[in-house]
């Protein structure tokens, strides 16, 4: 008998296993793949290990809620990097704005790249996206998972802080209408995609993100983003956690109405280039048509015809060390999620591959003779993580009421169930999964009066 299953050893899971193992629960973790991390996974390519999801670490507080149980935090098991500077963005002009940890330094990196005004600009609407920020994360994401109803019985003193959050407009709106400066507009529109979503659609509210990133900071970690899926699998594992690899749930047992078990069965790319001393953390090429990507995406279903390319240089990002005269390149491009009625054809995941390799060429980020060792499309994260289109964020916040439509950690129909993952509260990321994982099992130490133990 074990107290608790957690499905998964993805970040969520692994959280929620060491909230309720710190507890004192019995726990066993079931994963279907070799090893842990789920999306935050890593491979090896002649003798040389990568990170193959998340390259960006953004609010450690929220695994020092998580490890706080277990008597550690997170940087007594990891060691955090801040890289500086921490982004460069490139326009098709030759502009570059270079972006810090801090956000002094990123306005006078601003002032000098674009002039006073968009100085000003940039110190303004950091200011408007904090107080998005510090208004929403109270409400939509430390707390449970929002509703109307919750939402129609909140004092009006609350209602004031949510109305802060600027929900009716989209956030290329309300970019717009406080930022002038073109470069800077892209540079805040471009956030909307570090949830899937649409800026054209996405509620204003979103806007936080660039706070959490450009305000409160951004980090890389000794060893990579695999250096902290291990350190929670080694807190886990001293906790008593025991882990079961290799073995895909193919259902949730039932009895009473209620979960009690399990019955258990049997776009992104790599690059290998050549190392350059003068290597950014993090890079973003963006296309002359920022706009026309995301029709291509949202409205087409198509891979952008120009797309943004991103870059992240991981032995600067993460200490990672590649090959003898090559470092690994992380690059990614935005893509739409896989049809419902079947897989894209393989060739326009190649298009999409050249596209790439030739802007990176062009921008003299690789050289000619620089290669893919590794790459995995949006058909082939479908195919490893079932239910999820290829998507890396789960369902997109292409509207208003996106917040209110993410699952709850609490399966209220199924008492015994949880859910703990970037595709239910609060949503997609390093730590907003974490914080879904701390949830859910905060939900089931809740309900522990309520129910027996769950049978393994």
């Amino acid at each position: 008998m074990r107290d608790a299953i957690v499905i998964g050893a993805g970040i969520g899971g692994l959280c929620a296993a060491i909230q309720l193992a710190a507890a004192g629960w019995d726990v066993e973790v079931v994963e279907a793949a070799d090893d842990p991390g789920g999306k935050a996974g890593t491979t090896a390519v002649d003798g040389a290990r990568f990170d193959t999801g998340p390259s960006l670490l953004t609010l450690p507080e929220f695994f020092d809620a998580v490890l706080a149980p277990a008597g550690t935090r997170l940087r007594d098991e990891v060691a955090l990097r801040a890289p500086s500077p921490m982004f460069r963005y490139r326009f098709p002009d030759g502009t570059r704005v270079d972006l810090y940890h801090r956000p002094e330094d990123s306005e006078a990196s601003v002032r000098a790249a674009l002039g006073a005004r968009a100085a000003r600009e940039f110190r303004a609407f950091l200011k408007y996206t904090r107080d998005i920020w510090e208004a929403a994360a109270p409400s939509f994401v430390v707390g449970p998972a929002p509703d109307m109803k919750r939402l129609a019985g909140m004092e009006l003193s609350a209602l004031a802080a949510v109305a802060r959050i600027d929900p009716l407009r989209s956030m290329r709106g309300a970019i717009r209408a406080r930022v002038k400066d073109p470069y800077l507009r892209q540079i805040f529109e471009r956030f909307a995609t570090y949830n899937g979503s649409d800026m054209r659609a996405a509620p204003a509210t979103l806007n936080c993100i660039a706070w959490v990133e450009l305000g409160l900071g951004g980090y890389g970690i000794e060893g990579g983003i695999g250096a902290l899926v291990e350190a929670l699998v080694r807190v886990a594992t001293r906790l008593g956690v025991t882990w079961r690899w290799g073995s895909p749930v193919e259902r949730v047992l039932v009895e009473g109405g209620r979960a009690v078990g399990v019955i258990i069965g049997g776009s992104a790319l790599r690059s290998r280039a050549r190392r350059r001393s003068d290597r950014i953390a993090h890079e973003v090429l963006f296309p002359r048509d920022y706009t026309a990507e995301f029709s291509d995406i949202f409205d087409r279903e198509r891979p952008p015809m120009s797309p943004t390319v991103y870059v992240c240089a991981q032995e600067v990002s993460h200490g990672l060390r590649g090959w003898s005269a090559d470092e690994p390149l992380f690059l990614m491009a935005n893509a739409p999620a896989e049809p419902a009625s079947g897989r894209s054809a393989q060739a326009i995941w190649d298009a999409l591959r050249e596209t790439v390799m030739s802007r990176l060429r062009g921008a003299g980020l690789i050289a000619p003779g620089d290669a893919v060792v590794w790459e995995r499309s949006p058909a082939q994260l479908a195919a490893r993580f079932a239910g999820s289109r290829g998507a890396i964020y789960g369902a997109a916040s292409n509207s208003r009421f996106a917040a209110f439509q993410r699952p709850g950690n609490r399966v209220t129909r199924l008492p015994g169930l949880y859910l703990a993952s970037g595709s239910a509260h609060p949503g997609g990321g390093l730590p907003l999964c974490a914080l879904s994982g701390r949830m859910a099992a905060t939900c089931a130490l809740e309900d522990a009066g309520l129910r027996g133990r769950i049978s393994a």
